[in-house]
């Protein structure tokens, strides 16, 4: 399984180029889609662009296959599908919109609310 590969080498281009508060997240038993899931925060819309950019880059020259990458454009939100592990990289705004940690994140309790 390529899981731990990925995720390092991942993980080595957030920091690389100083993304903000990320978060890895195993998923396995959520998702058939992916086993990791990577969020992280870019601090403007060329910050975002790079951060993936730079993912998918060094995948690829690691000898992995992306299956793509999306939101360079745009850079609210960019992200970078490796297969096994999906890379999201987001703005403060749309991070703290969409909430991803609380969606995949099952080691935090749930409220009575949020679980019907």
């Amino acid at each position: 399984m390529k899981t731990q590969p990925l995720t390092d080498i991942a993980r080595s281009a957030l920091e690389d180029l100083k993304a903000v508060d990320l978060k890895v997240l195993d998923v396995r038993g959520l998702t058939s889609i992916t086993d990791v899931m990577m969020i992280c925060t870019g601090t403007s819309n060329r910050h975002v662009a790079s951060l993936a950019r730079n993912v998918f880059d060094l995948a690829k020259e690691a000898g992995y296959t992306p299956r793509g990458i999306e939101g360079l454009e745009e850079g609210e939100w960019a992200l970078v599908d490796l297969g096994d592990v999906v890379v999201h990289v987001m703005q403060t705004q749309t991070r703290a919109f969409y909430q991803l940690e609380k969606l995949w994140d099952m080691s935090e309790p749930r409220s009575k609310a949020a679980n019907g």
